[in-house]
């Protein structure tokens, strides 16, 4: 049986790293869609795949009446600040869901479509991306190593060629400067966005700076992993002084000279690209768990993962793939509404990293 995967955004930077992935399987039908009518029917024509005007603007039951897909994929970000009208209208018209969302309550708040998902006998997924599948399916590989884990640092750092696209511009100016609830110390504390910078070495990428990024799994893992005492992730740009220039901006914020950094989103984005000759293609992310081990002594685990040829992007558009695929070969039989978190084992998600420039470490 051919499964119809319709691509909402599926010519953007992450739908399209995720359209040429799954055109690669026979078992696909794959349909491109975006606001651009012109770019949708491009990018289909040299992939050989259908194509669609979609504009998640406006109720999209009448293309979802047309197009008949079985899975919906949603890479058109940014989902702070969105609703839930395309997952209901999937739902609605009985196809599966799947999304790229980084926005913290969005994620978390996904869960409210369980019931009405199981009613229609379709799995509804929501950040099916680095975070948080990727970072809870390191957490879970390692638990067991641990009788208490109480601590969580980590961060992604960018590369500087690396394109992140408007989207993701937006979804960071978004909190950049603004207050948001973190577990420090067993307490409930506000920090505040791409503040407290900090510095941090990476195996070949040497040193590059970090701030507190607002992410899903601040929301999701207190609950999740209960002996949490700490729990801290931040992000970075890989030229210096455009992360410390974004850090001064937050100040704008957080002293209510300005209500958010969105607007500056394109701005930025063109201004940043004039530095690309300081960068390079490569990025990292590190995870550092600690705690209490098994033999009751204190334990620390750091996994950090590598990636050249600008290929770190591939990194976040590998649950989606992964859960299409296996959701077209009808491998997958969970409905409901949830966080993308239990779906996809670390071993799996390296596995499907193996053919692209990245490399991993555990220490």
């Amino acid at each position: 049986m051919i499964a119809r995967i319709l691509i909402i955004g599926g010519y953007g930077n992450f739908g399209s790293l995720i359209s040429r992935r799954l055109a690669r399987e026979e078992n696909i039908h794959l349909i491109i869609a975006g606001r651009s009518a012109e770019k949708a029917r491009e990018f289909a024509t040299k992939l050989g795949a259908e194509w669609s005007a979609i504009d998640i603007a406006v109720p999209i039951d009448k293309e979802l009446i047309q197009l008949k897909p079985d899975i919906v994929i949603h890479t058109s970000g940014p989902f702070q600040g969105q609703g839930y009208e395309v997952a209901e209208a999937c739902i609605r018209h009985k196809c599966h869901y799947i999304d790229l969302a980084d926005g913290r309550k969005f994620v978390k708040n996904i869960g409210h479509l369980d019931a009405a998902a199981k009613e229609a006998g379709v799995l509804v997924v929501s950040g099916a991306s680095s975070v948080p599948c990727l970072t809870s399916a390191i957490i879970d590989h390692y638990k067991a190593d641990f009788q208490k884990l109480e601590d969580l640092d980590y961060a992604i750092t960018t590369a500087q060629r690396t394109n992140p696209g408007i989207a993701t511009t937006t979804a960071i100016l978004d909190y950049v400067g603004k207050p948001f609830v973190t577990l420090l110390d067993g307490q409930k504390q506000n920090v505040f966005g791409w503040q407290d910078i900090t510095l941090r070495k990476y195996p070949e990428l040497g040193w590059r700076f970090l701030g507190n990024c607002d992410v899903p799994d601040l929301e999701l893992f207190p609950e999740r992993y209960p002996d949490l005492r700490t729990i801290r992730f931040r992000a970075g740009l890989e030229v210096s002084i455009l992360h410390v220039g974004l850090w001064c901006l937050s100040w704008l914020t957080r002293c209510g000279v300005v209500n958010t950094l969105r607007p500056l989103a394109g701005p930025f984005s063109r201004f940043a690209k004039l530095f690309d000759i300081f960068g390079s293609n490569r990025s990292g992310f590190h995870m550092t768990m600690k705690g209490i081990g098994v033999d009751e002594k204190s334990k620390s685990v750091t996994f950090t993962i590598l990636t050249n040829s600008g290929h770190g992007p591939y990194i976040p558009c590998v649950p989606s793939s992964l859960l299409a695929v296996e959701l077209a070969k009808g491998n997958i039989k969970s409905t409901g509404a949830m966080a993308c978190v239990d779906l996809i084992s670390l071993p799996t998600y390296l596995e499907a990293l193996r053919e692209y420039d990245i490399c991993w470490t555990v220490e």
